[in-house]
């Protein structure tokens, strides 16, 4: 018997029981989908959170560091993160404020904003640092910050919310009481989150005293020319930090968002290895269930297997049709799996993360070639135990 003739056989035994097919594929269907869904929602999660990073910026390195006696070593630390021209390509404060007036401009205020708009003293390299692009106008230069200008470049929640029909560039906006010409909107880059990066504005950081009240800034962000440079820019700045701030007079710390990513996707893998191992628990239980329907089969078709075996029929036929007809069924229910699982993917999807996810095509393959797997696996035994049937016993059986 070839394997044309062994898949018609099988296709044929399962269509004429299909009530107890459909059974019997049911913890293979269950089993894939949950391993599908499951899988898909911990890598959509990853996605995300790998976008998320991407739009903050790779490579940023966040800089603090405060004395308890109020000394300020801010310019000390801009100017040695400057001097790492090989490794690092721009550095800005980072110190950021609310004010309680918001942003007005004519009658409008961003204080009446569901989420109050964040104000950042920056450098010329602020954008450059925090990943932001120009839509209109330009960015600081050295000299707004080297003459105090007040300028502002606004981010495009922002914009759109003071200025929602009109170029804001050349207009003036105030805040607590002190006007700034508008010189550029930056680009949008986090669309639909409620505490939007875009949700800003940024200042020269030498109008401190005025808008701040004077406070030190004692946070950074450093910009590294790649991941590698990243590593070895904090390894120097930790040094330097190191010999001037004593842990018993101040704190400092210096830590890269490249960290958390590996740290992010180390818990991702482990959380796909955790759900797909949880899942994978009722593929074995389905596997079980094949192994329990295979056995009835073959006692079902004792008197077959021993006519098959009288007119000389070989073993490793027999064994061939039953390990073909265990697989067919894991197939199938590995497709009708597939299925269910991807509809789930897409149902998630839309609920949990408001966006479109498909199972990878790794996965999708994976799952198919392990029913199969499955079938063959636990088809195994009762596939030998018909072949070790006796031909004159076998015929005897009713």
């Amino acid at each position: 018997m070839n394997l044309r003739q062994s898949f018609k056989i099988a296709l044929k035994s399962i269509w004429g029981k299909k009530a107890r097919s459909i059974l019997t594929m049911l913890g293979i269907i269950i089993g894939v989908s949950a391993v599908v869904i499951m899988v898909s929602i911990v890598q959509g999660a990853n996605k995300m959170s790998k976008e998320y990073y991407e739009r903050m910026g790779t490579n940023k390195i966040t800089v603090s560091a405060h004395q308890w006696n109020g000394a300020d070593i801010s310019q000390e630390l801009y100017d040695y993160c400057l001097s790492l021209s090989d490794l690092v390509m721009g550095v800005t404060p980072n110190a950021s404020f609310w004010s309680e007036s918001g942003i007005k401009y004519n009658a409008s205020t961003t204080a009446n904003m569901d989420y109050t708009p964040e104000l950042y003293l920056g450098s010329d390299q602020f954008a450059v640092c925090n990943n932001f692009t120009l839509e209109k106008g330009r960015d600081i230069s050295y000299l707004d910050v080297k003459k105090h200008e007040q300028v502002i470049v606004l981010g495009s929640r922002v914009a759109e919310y003071l200025f929602p029909y009109q170029n804001p560039i050349g207009e003036s906006v105030t805040i607590s009481g002190y006007r700034f010409r508008v010189i550029g909107v930056y680009a949008e880059k986090d669309p639909g989150s409620s505490w939007s990066m875009d949700n800003m504005a940024v200042v020269p950081y030498t109008l401190n005293r005025m808008l701040n009240n004077n406070n030190t800034i004692d946070q950074f962000v450093v910009k590294a020319v790649s991941a590698a440079a990243t590593t070895d820019a904090i390894t120097r700045i930790t040094g330097f930090l190191s010999g001037r701030i004593d842990e018993s007079t101040g704190y400092y710390s210096v830590y890269s968002e490249n960290q958390w990513m590996q740290s992010d996707e180390e818990y991702t893998k482990t959380m796909s290895l955790v759900v797909g191992g949880i899942a994978g628990i009722s593929l074995l239980v389905g596997g079980i269930g094949i192994m329990n329907i295979m056995l009835v089969t073959v006692t079902e078709r004792t008197r077959e297997i021993g006519i098959r075996m009288a007119i000389g029929a070989p073993r490793r036929s027999i064994i061939l049709q039953f390990l073909i007809e265990a697989a067919v069924i894991c197939a199938i229910g590995g497709l009708l799996g597939l299925i269910l699982g991807s509809l789930g993917t897409l149902i998630a999807g839309k609920l949990i993360f408001d966006t479109v996810l498909l199972p990878n095509a790794g996965m999708t393959i994976g799952a198919i070639l392990f029913s199969v797997v499955l079938g063959i696996g636990f088809g195994m035994y009762p596939a030998i135990k018909a072949s070790g049937l006796q031909p004159v016993e076998a015929l005897r059986s009713e």
